[in-house]
């Protein structure tokens, strides 16, 4: 069913004279000719035709492919764009308006997209213009792939390709050369570019319906860029395979659109055709550069994404490929000031991915540091221990914390602190350093930041990092009981400088602090070592259960109401609770055992 098109708009009459005003007020390198609404043309500031000594450069047709044309007004590129209204050809008095505004005795190059009115229109201008004294040269654009090649007098439709063709001949132009050199350089890249397009919705005209043509489900192959229907419409794919299947279309050998074959130098442009998000235009362009290199052994030189010659919102995108030679490349990366022609990267290109860089601890240390020791240590051996038990009552606890964080949270906690606990396990059996705490400590941390995604992951990584950096500053390679609570207030200071929460807030936190508290009360009375963490875990537990009287401050829970957060404890807190404890536990029977 058609519905009234959305539009920011005022007049739809006034789009195209209110889009230029925008357009200058924007870029005080442009003007306008004062001649609305009839006249729509914009100019170079800097170039006056009775003044401006090289060859005028214009292009322009109808509006609605924003920022072609006007967008590519400026030095080095068109000195002058001549704009018709919404998908209509410019009249031949706002033509020959431009012409006369900047076209001195160098003489004037007409650009002009291959559709019928648009030729005959500029056609008529240029033949006024001769007979005015002028110096006129055209060049037609028909860049389309999609149609077939043989098409009577209508040919090939100018699509995107030509923003390629106004770049080259406008950088011609800025460097002296002839009209006859400058219109030459502007025909042959003409005949070296192929273009072809992929809608997945129908356009807009501002003040009008909008078609429901297409459907759910379908694109359209080998659209128009006014709306127009396209050569065929198909099922929706993905964008490997609509790549494909453009490559093949603008590449074939039967219907030689281009005169490109293996081995031959190519620039490529991706461009969005109004709605597309740039997100989408870039997975196009990473998957269109590699099969230009395998599949057809092209060498892709230059790569240009984004939006060139729109559809007004049309969602879906063109693929343009343009044989390039020395010569051309210079042409395409001279400098303009052209509001809307991309910065490209010349010269040689770097290679697109390079490793990821190691942390410290896997990239500097020998390998025989990063295994697991042949022989532990009794500190290796109470640290290993600690840190099975933890793991694995956090395995145990996963269903349960995951049935907690349904009601309160987004319901992974459980199988977040699983993924971390399973990675800590198979890690510590590789190349946990047990006999260095800290090191150990630190590779807990790599870890974590591996497989624990979400907030969990973030937070216990920060703990680890900072439970390192205190214990790496003691020179002793046994660490005391005074030590690892040194480490574990810096690593809960740290938790709660950067996650924001403290004491009270219903987090992991409430488990840990009470912890730290009664820990570090019991090794200032006197109690040996194993009995403070002992009854510091008891602390902990009892801290996580008391969050179910508390209102959440920091995370999802801080959205739930406090009815449902009566019902159950804090997920995180009581992972927390549950690995101390277990950990405390497991030092204390190896010590028990040790004295027995």
């Amino acid at each position: 069913m058609a519905f009234q098109g959305k539009k920011l708009i005022n007049n739809p009459d006034d789009v195209v004279t209110e889009f230029i005003e925008g357009l200058v007020e924007t870029y005080p390198g442009l003007q306008y000719l004062d001649g609305f609404p009839e006249v729509k043309v914009v100019i170079r500031a800097d170039a006056s035709g009775a003044t401006y000594d090289k060859v005028a450069v214009i292009s322009g047709g109808g509006s609605g492919h924003e920022p072609a044309h006007a967008g590519f007004v400026g030095e080095g590129m068109l000195t002058a764009s001549i704009c018709g209204d919404v998908f209509a050809s410019p009249s031949v008095d706002s033509i020959l308006a431009g012409i006369r505004a900047v076209t001195g005795p160098m003489g004037c190059l007409l650009i002009v997209m291959n559709y019928t009115g648009d030729r005959l229109n500029f056609g008529l201008a240029a033949e006024q213009a001769r007979s005015e004294g002028y110096k006129i040269e055209t060049v037609i654009v028909g860049d389309d792939c999609a149609l077939p090649p043989l098409l009577g007098i209508a040919g090939r439709r100018g699509l995107a390709g030509t923003i390629f063709v106004n770049k080259i001949a406008g950088a011609a132009a800025a460097a002296g050369l002839s009209l006859a050199d400058v219109a030459a350089e502007a025909k042959r890249a003409s005949q070296m570019v192929g273009t072809m397009g992929v809608a997945l919705s129908v356009c807009t005209l501002p003040g009008q319906v909008t078609s429901d043509r297409l459907g759910p489900g379908k694109m359209e192959l080998g659209l128009g860029i006014h709306g127009e229907p396209g050569a065929a419409v198909a099922d929706l794919q993905s964008v490997d395979v609509v790549v494909s299947h453009v490559l093949k279309q603008i590449l074939s050998s039967e219907t030689n659109y281009v005169p490109i074959t293996r081995g031959n130098r190519v620039v490529l442009m991706i461009n969005g055709l109004g709605a597309t998000p740039v997100m989408e235009l870039m997975i196009a362009a990473g998957k269109t550069v590699p099969k230009l290199q395998l599949e057809f052994g092209l060498a892709v030189e230059r790569v240009y994404t984004g939006s060139f010659m729109t559809s007004l919102d049309m969602a879906g995108f063109s693929i343009s490929i343009m044989k390039a030679d020395q010569t051309l490349l210079q042409r395409l990366d001279a400098p303009t000031k052209a509001p809307h022609w991309p910065v490209g990267s010349a010269g040689n290109r770097p290679p697109a991915k390079i490793p990821v860089p190691l942390p410290p601890s896997r990239s500097t240390k020998s390998e025989e540091s990063l295994s697991r020791p042949l022989q532990l240590s009794e500190q290796g051996r109470i640290l290993e221990a600690a840190i099975e038990a933890a793991v694995n009552a956090v395995i145990v606890m996963r269903d349960s914390l995951n049935d907690w964080d349904s009601k309160v949270g987004d319901g992974d906690c459980g199988s977040t602190m699983y993924s971390g606990a399973t990675a800590i396990l198979d890690d510590m059996k590789k190349y946990y350093p047990l006999n260095d705490a800290a090191e150990t400590v630190n590779e807990i941390g790599s870890s974590v930041r591996r497989v624990m995604g979400g907030t969990s992951g973030v937070l216990y990584n920060i703990f680890s990092k900072a439970a390192y950096a205190r214990l790496k500053a003691n020179s002793d390679s046994t660490v005391t009981a005074k030590q690892w609570a040194e480490a574990f207030e810096a690593a809960i200071d740290a938790v709660s400088k950067y996650g924001g929460a403290s004491a009270g807030y219903r987090t992991l936190l409430d488990a840990l602090i009470p912890a730290l508290s009664v820990l570090k009360e019991r090794l200032t009375a006197g109690d040996d070592s194993s009995t403070a963490f002992v009854l510091s875990s008891e602390a902990a537990l009892a801290g996580a259960e008391s969050t179910k009287d508390m209102q959440a401050q920091a995370g999802r829970s801080s959205y739930v109401s406090a009815a449902i957060l009566a019902t159950v404890p804090d997920p995180g807190a009581m992972a927390a609770a549950a690995w101390y404890r277990a950990a405390a536990l497991a030092v204390k029977a190896k010590y028990e055992k040790a004295s027995s």
